[in-house]
């Protein structure tokens, strides 16, 4: 389906009704006349990386759409255009919205229930598929982020960056987990963190969850920047591959959309999905 095709597939967003107010979705349709063979729920980025991947994510959620897949993009609580702010996020209430929008997603569409994240994303779907109130039939992981300190510590350092490209009084490194520590928010890049999602997101980590092998098919893709016949293996996705587990694995070149200051079209990593993917997209003799 070329550009302009996939520009004119229906597109409906709408404000769901929520605890604490409502969230913002975008539902993407298949073609008029054509039933949903399922829904795709997409899980966004951390702070400012959801701006940034916004287009990109749109770019999939049409090409999913087009192969006959309903695909929901939410932004949760204190995020982007829903409700709250985002001092006010939690991550078990980011939990709520997914398990919100999975059931409204599965009121409305015949077929199989899928999620797919991106970086913090692909963690939150990854513990919420740990735990999931409603059956899925697979996981999609952009670029995950594996361990939810990790990603905090990360995050924490835009801090020290901001305050010494502003040319201020330099920050001691470690002073921002001390002020979160107390029980105090930090601010981050324009972003005030609550020490309650902070702590949160540290005790998450992909290797830890339970079960300890995601019991769903795993569909994995990493950006590499050099070229490379096929792509690596993490060492995550062998070792569930080892204890049973389908974990499919590619890797894409467009580069690190979700931090970057220009917006990639990111055809490879678009390419590649429906590569890693072609055991479902392709199900049922649905057209490329």
């Amino acid at each position: 389906m070329n550009r302009a095709a996939l520009d004119a597939l229906p597109l409906l967003p709408f404000f769901l009704p929520a605890s604490g107010g409502q969230r913002y979705c975008l539902l993407h349709l298949p073609p008029p006349g054509q039933a949903a063979r399922g829904g795709i729920l997409y899980v966004h980025p951390f702070a400012e990386e959801l701006n940034k991947s916004r287009h990109v994510a749109a770019a999939q959620a049409r090409a999913f759409a087009a192969s006959g897949y309903s695909v929901l993009q939410i932004d949760l609580f204190g995020c982007g255009d829903s409700s709250g702010d985002f001092n006010e996020a939690r991550w078990d209430i980011w939990h709520n919205d997914l398990h919100l929008a999975c059931a409204w997603l599965a009121q409305r569409v015949d077929g199989p229930l899928s999620v797919w994240g991106l970086r913090l994303g692909a963690l939150l779907a990854l513990d919420f598929a740990s735990r999931a109130p409603l059956p899925l039939a697979r996981l999609l992981l952009w670029q995950p982020e594996l361990d939810g300190r990790r990603s905090i510590d990360r995050f924490l350092r835009l801090r020290l960056a901001t305050g010494m490209l502003a040319g201020g009084t330099q920050e001691a490194p470690g002073q921002a987990r001390a002020t979160l520590a107390k029980g105090e928010p930090v601010e981050v890049a324009g972003y005030l963190l609550a020490p309650e999602l902070a702590h949160a997101i540290d005790g998450v980590s992909a290797s830890a969850l339970q079960p300890a092998v995601p019991e769903l098919p795993v569909y994995w893709l990493d950006y590499q920047a050099t070229e490379q016949a096929c792509a690596p293996v993490p060492p995550l996705a062998q070792q569930w591959r080892e204890h049973g587990a389908a974990v499919h694995v590619a890797s894409f070149g467009d580069g690190p959309f979700w931090q970057s200051g220009e917006l990639l079209a990111c055809p490879q990593l678009l390419d590649a999905t429906r590569a890693l993917c072609r055991d479902w997209l392709d199900d049922e003799g649905t057209p490329p």
